[in-house]
């Protein structure tokens, strides 16, 4: 690990603009980054693709063999070829480079070997150059696919902060995701609406309230006044302390008698990740969703938005 790390410190202290212009020119690309590698560099290219597309960037895997049996056609005139092999000189990666210029791709080379074709015939060279690869052999591709791996890291991390790449953006490549549930999911898309939505006009009484509690399942009740506007909400908690009052005759109180007359609200279209944050902070379970005119317009409970994977 210490022998890996260190070929990538080194690297680290003197690569520089060379990666910064790869960068520059895939942000201005107005095609895709065709990424093309064999062997152990392709399955690291595999992933240099991956990372790139999931930061915004249209980027596909080319396999350097598979090239020549018509993977070629997918190749524009517009893309960016961006060619990794350690040794530079591999006969497929190098039987490549007429092909890319004929077509008229511009090629960024990630080699160790800055004499080799691939590094005299491409636009943007990166160093990609280790002393030892970690094997007892110093043969087996070691620290050179991590360097591989680690410069199209950084050359994807610039891209994006040059696009100005935010949560957000991230987010709509992985709506399937942790995170794209977390920042694409808003409470409209969890909260009980409709006939699900537990709703008890001012002037009931508590036991009247309760069976609607009871039928929605949400524990609890949107109290509104005459307009339908939100005046309070009545949940079981407040029924206990209600109970440890006045006793049975509990039952018989009117309902704005025994509500929360402030309950927390949350704007039908703000993130769910919001609500997951109100409840947290307030040690409640539920939460209205009012419209702009504080009419309840649904209600979520955490344990919905435990199974949205928002909480």
């Amino acid at each position: 690990m210490r022998t890996e790390a260190n070929e990538i410190l080194h690297s680290a202290e003197n690569l520089g603009f060379e990666v910064v212009n790869a960068a520059r020119e895939i942000f201005a690309c107005k095609g895709r980054v065709v990424v093309v590698g064999l062997g152990k560099s392709g399955h690291v290219g595999r992933k240099i693709s991956a990372t790139l597309a999931s930061l915004g960037t249209p980027s596909f895997f080319l396999h350097a063999a598979e090239a020549f049996h018509g993977d070629l056609g997918m190749v524009r005139r517009e893309d960016i070829g961006l060619l990794i092999s350690n040794s530079g000189a591999s006969s497929e990666i190098v039987a490549l480079l007429p092909h890319f210029r004929r077509i008229g791709a511009k090629m960024i080379a990630v080699t160790g070997n800055l004499s080799s074709p691939l590094a005299q015939h491409s636009d943007i060279i990166i160093n990609a150059h280790v002393d030892c690869e970690g094997d007892p052999l110093q043969l087996a591709p070691m620290s050179s696919t991590t360097l591989e791996l680690v410069i199209g890291d950084s050359i994807a991390a610039l891209v994006a902060m040059l696009r100005g790449l935010k949560r957000e953006d991230f987010a709509l490549f992985h709506p399937g995701g942790a995170l794209g549930r977390k920042l694409l999911t808003r409470v409209s898309d969890v909260m009980g609406t409709g006939e699900r939505l537990p709703i008890v006009k001012k002037g009931v009484s508590v036991r009247d309230a309760l069976f609607v509690i009871t039928g929605k399942g949400y524990g609890a009740t949107c109290v509104i006044d005459d307009d339908e506007k939100l005046i309070g909400i009545f949940t079981d908690g407040d029924l206990r302390r209600l109970i440890e009052r006045s006793g049975f005759e509990a039952f018989n109180t009117k309902i704005e008698e025994a509500m929360t007359k402030t309950p927390r609200t949350i704007s039908p279209n703000e993130l769910a990740a919001k609500a997951v944050n109100i409840m947290e902070k307030n040690e409640i379970s539920v939460l209205i969703a009012v419209d702009e005119n504080h009419k309840p317009a649904g209600i979520v409970h955490i344990h919905e938005l435990l199974r949205a994977g928002i909480a």
